[in-house]
């Protein structure tokens, strides 16, 4: 692929690059399978799995399909795509990645400075107490597990529908998208709000906005670049490309 010579000035001169990533990034590890055609949770509405209100109905059954989503996780490895995001850390001053994934898979790959806006579902908490604990903790409860501090319900430390994003958060991300030179905006329709005002944050405080998805979307036209394939094939071209510009 030939990259455009704009955005190879772009990198040329930069010094921090933004990478706000969806789900597309994490269908490339095979993330997405874990509602498969014929599985049991097809005929689970969302709210159901994925709500406050459906956690306190039955607790059980959304700690099971959370359970089945870690063991999806579990059994999945960055992609190129991820990885190259990592790597783009040794050629910049800074790199910060946003991603609405909860899976972890940035992290696994090695990048360090991760907003996870979403939350991380290799995280639980306890509802009465606050206190943190790691997936290993419960990894094989079939149940929901009492916190061994207070006693109370350990849920996961994920955004349900309905619920707010972490205090503080979406205010740091939309601060490091108007901070960046450039930004990429990768594997998301960008239809999901507030984290789908990131990229136009970036672009109206002067970012040069990439985006990388498999097909074009509503914001595609408002952007600097738009690419249609996969991350896991695009990004370890930008990043050859950035190898030879940054090293020379």
């Amino acid at each position: 692929m030939n990259l455009p010579n704009i955005l190879l000035d772009k990198l040329k001169s930069a010094n921090r690059i933004l990478f706000f990533t969806g789900a597309g990034i994490s269908a490339e590890s095979g993330v997405d399978t874990f509602r498969g055609k014929g599985g049991l949770w097809n005929k689970m509405k969302p709210e159901e799995l994925a709500s406050f209100d459906g956690f306190m109905r039955n607790p059980n059954l959304v700690w099971e399909w959370y359970q089945y989503r870690r063991k999806v996780v579990r059994n999945t490895t960055p992609n190129p795509g991820h990885r190259a995001i990592a790597e783009f850390e040794k050629y910049f001053d800074t790199i910060d990645v946003i991603t609405q994934n909860v899976d972890n898979l940035h992290r696994r790959a090695g990048s360090k400075n991760i907003l996870e806006l979403h939350g991380n579902i290799e995280r639980n908490y306890c509802m009465e107490c606050g206190k943190y604990y790691g997936v290993e903790e419960f990894l094989n409860s079939e149940e929901v597990p009492k916190c061994p501090e207070c006693g109370g319900m350990i849920r996961p430390d994920v955004v349900w529908f309905g619920e707010n994003l972490p205090d503080g958060i979406y205010e740091t991300a939309v601060q490091r998208a108007q901070f960046s030179d450039v930004c990429f905006v990768v594997g998301t329709s960008a239809v999901v709000y507030p984290a789908a005002y990131i990229p136009t944050r970036a672009k109206e405080a002067g970012s040069f906005v990439v985006e990388i998805n498999l097909e074009g979307t509503d914001i595609s036209g408002s952007l600097d670049l738009s690419f249609q394939g996969k991350s896991g094939e695009i990004l370890p071209e930008i990043l050859a490309a950035v190898k030879e510009i940054r090293e020379n």
